[in-house]
């Protein structure tokens, strides 16, 4: 190229406008990051820190990849102000505090995104926007999601081992996530629900989606396919742990699975699926990504892109203000609580026959003691009380509730429980088997749904109401002639309404 032709390509740029608007989409950007920098920290902490998303590190130069792609066509496009960018704006700050108000990272990391999005449609244009659509949309791909379907993927995984090794002749017996043979005793723990494997994958075969196929009806083939082998891999995986370990020892068999699937597996499947997509293929690698004819406009109003700033500002701040209003108006909990006394039970030395506490990480107060009735039943009772709730202090979450992630204790099992509570059987070393029934109270509701509370709490923390609240949590250790179940039953019973003790707890006349 002549270096006429060069300086006539760069007029026509500066006569488009692009350095205008990208000065306009950098200061929204700016302000964006910096008025969710908690948001935009803890995510690149959670990219770093967690094997699970350790793939999100490489998202940002991808993009960047994929917009160095596209710009031959979109330098002959037109940037320009557009004010339903502003509507992507608003609902990516609305999701933003409805995740602040009901404690879900997840919104809040989706509506950052969102924002960061909406800055770009409000600042380049339509045009401009939908030659950048696939970079855009893949952008989701920062927000650390995935982690909400480890217990369904650690049912699924056991329930493919399971099948192998029937298939193999390996007797094997399934409890929850947890499989007996001969030689062992084996859990699918979270880390082995292949979690992790599968959220990687799914960012790979978006991005060999746009890469290599036209065809949508194509690219949702590759893509659930893609899906599937992830999760029939890591069963078949889970299935070879167990059976190097039927063959060897349990130790060499986790020494094994740790170099063969960290190292080799992966790159196995990853070479298994492209092979299978490959007569699928229907787009050359030199063409296009787009026709900048078919998205061309006409040029922007240099004017509006100064009414654009103040509105982009007032859009940005405007959820992140509110949500320090409402944060304002928590009531105080008392300075000390204690134990309650249940007719028919005494309480009694809390000596289990494995070390449990629930975790209720920025809890106010938190109480555990254990109970004995007449019968000699045991019934083990732990409180925790919060002001209010946000970021790393909340009743559900990661690492909240029944099983500390920093303990020897599993989750095994769903169970049922009386009046509507969270059930979970889990286990510890031995094994011992404990049984919980978990409640919580969010300005006088109770319930036992996880999704309850986040509800429950957004309600509070949105409109400005009681923000206070309560776990309660009844169990048990599974014993001869002492089905725990029987013993959470008969402490609900004569513990009386679960209401009161939250309102007593949280101070709530």
């Amino acid at each position: 190229m002549t270096a006429r032709a060069i300086s006539t390509r760069w007029n026509v740029v500066i006569r488009a406008g692009w350095p205008r608007q990208l000065v306009l989409l950098g200061v929204a950007w700016f302000a964006c990051l910096w008025i969710y920098q908690d948001d935009a920290r803890a995510m690149v902490s959670i990219w770093w820190s967690s094997s699970s998303y350790g793939h999100c590190l490489l998202i940002p130069l991808i993009i960047a990849w994929l917009v160095q792609q596209r710009a031959a066509e979109l330098k002959l496009l037109t940037p320009m102000p557009w004010w339903p960018g502003l509507l992507w704006i608003a609902a990516g700050g609305l999701a933003w505090l409805l995740g602040d108000a009901a404690s879900l990272a997840l919104a809040r990391h989706a509506g950052l995104i969102l924002m960061l999005q909406g800055a770009v449609l409000t600042a380049l244009g339509p045009a401009v926007s939908r030659g950048l659509a696939f970079p855009l949309a893949y952008a989701f791909f920062l927000v650390p999601f995935g982690e909400e379907f480890v217990p369904v993927l650690q049912m699924v995984t056991a329930h493919i081992s399971m099948f192998i090794l029937g298939l193999s002749g390996i007797p094997a017996y399934l409890s929850g996530v947890f499989i007996s043979t001969p030689t062992g005793y084996f859990e699918v723990a979270e880390a082995c629900s292949g979690a992790k494997f599968l959220i990687a994958m799914a960012a790979y075969a978006a991005l060999v989606c746009n890469l290599c196929f036209k065809s949508w009806p194509r690219r949702l083939i590759f893509l659930l396919m893609s899906l599937a082998i992830a999760v029939l891999a890591n069963g078949i995986r889970a299935f070879g742990t167990i059976y190097v370990a039927h063959l060897t020892s349990s130790d060499f068999a986790v020494g094994f699975d740790h170099v063969v699937y960290g190292w080799v597996f992966f790159a196995v499947v990853l070479a298994l699926v492209m092979a299978a997509g490959w007569p699928l293929f229907d787009r050359r690698a030199d063409e296009p990504f787009f026709d900048p004819d078919k998205l061309r406009t006409g040029p922007g109003e240099p004017s509006r892109s100064v009414v654009a700033i103040p509105l982009l500002l007032a859009l940005l701040a405007l959820p992140s203000s509110w949500s320090a209003t409402m944060a304002a108006a928590s009531e105080p909990v008392p300075d000390q609580i204690t134990l309650p006394e249940v007719p028919g039970w005494t309480q009694v030395d809390y000596r289990p026959a494995y070390p449990w506490e629930p975790r209720f990480a920025g809890a106010d107060h938190q109480l555990l003691g254990r109970y004995r009735n007449a019968k000699g039943r045991e019934a083990d009772l732990a409180i925790a009380v919060f002001a209010r709730q946000e970021e790393g202090r909340e009743l559900v979450g990661f690492g909240q509730g029944a099983v500390d992630p920093d303990s020897k204790w599993a989750w095994s099992s769903p169970v049922q429980v009386p009046h509507g509570g969270h059930g979970e059987r889990i286990v510890a070393p031995g094994p011992v088997t404990r049984h919980v029934a978990s409640y919580y109270s969010i300005g006088g509701t109770i319930t036992g749904s996880s999704a309850g509370v986040k509800l429950q709490t957004l309600k509070a923390r949105l409109l400005g109401r009681d923000q206070r609240a309560v776990a309660i949590l009844i169990s048990a250790e599974e014993r001869d002639k002492q089905p725990a179940s029987a013993a959470i039953q008969a402490f609900l019973h004569d513990l009386g309404p679960l209401r009161r003790l939250a309102d007593q707890s949280a101070g709530r006349k």
